[in-house]
């Protein structure tokens, strides 16, 4: 079971960091067979606004790209089909270096200068898709580091779960145990009650009323299976 760490902390959020909670969990019985980031290591990659986009002179398949990156407008020549004015990307900055230790640095491309690179998300190493710029959202600030904005130094628990702890398939099954374990308090989101709108009713019987002491239910209609 995949657990990501903002949500967990976002029911309990103990003072133990990332790699002791895993710890812990797992010496309570709840198995955490890993505890990665989200992303691998990168540095220098940026949220950059596209201005404008331009055919290159001297190629067909390429793209010439004024990009705002929080400091005013760069060149960047691009080959990725979605590229296009208004939309934001990540940009690796001149000096970046992305995952598998490849650096960006300055380049001439086909004849055109270039000052970094808008990047898919498979170059962010997020995923493999490479058919184009990875789209960040409408109000990311130009400029923002890449790795804070998209919450990437946070931690993934993978939990091996048994069956006798079908009490922590969920988020919040796991956050109360890490509250049991670090006396941290739960905040337990507040759900009200439903109010019934079906007056139907069933007919129980308990025929074993001293092993059974009560039964709940409800008929509900309408369901699209």
């Amino acid at each position: 079971m995949i657990v990501p760490e903002h949500w967990l902390r976002s029911f309990c959020d103990p003072r133990e960091d990332a790699a002791a909670l895993a710890h812990g969990l797992t010496m309570a019985g709840l198995e955490v067979e890993s505890c990665h980031p989200v992303a691998p290591a990168c540095s220098g990659v940026v949220a950059a606004q596209v201005l404008s986009v331009e055919r290159h002179p001297g190629a067909d398949k390429l793209t010439v790209c004024s990009v705002d990156a929080g400091q005013g407008p760069l060149q960047v020549v691009c080959g990725a089909p979605n590229v296009r004015a208004g939309m934001k990307a990540p940009l690796a900055t001149v000096g970046a270096r992305l995952p598998g230790g490849l650096e960006i640095g300055q380049a001439r491309v086909r004849g055109v200068d270039s000052h970094g690179m808008l990047c898919s998300a498979r170059e962010l190493g997020l995923s493999e898709d490479h058919t184009g710029l990875l789209e960040l959202a409408a109000d990311a600030p130009p400029g923002a580091d890449i790795r804070q904005l998209l919450e990437l130094d946070e931690c993934i628990f993978d939990l091996k779960l048994t069956p006798n702890r079908a009490d922590c398939l969920s988020v919040l099954g796991v956050a109360r145990e890490v509250a049991a374990l670090t006396r941290a308090p739960l905040n337990a989101p507040r759900i009200g009650p439903v109010a019934a709108r079906i007056a139907e009713k069933l007919p129980v019987r308990i025929e074993a009323p001293d092993l059974c002491g009560r039964f709940s239910g409800r008929v509900v209609r309408g369901v699209n299976a």
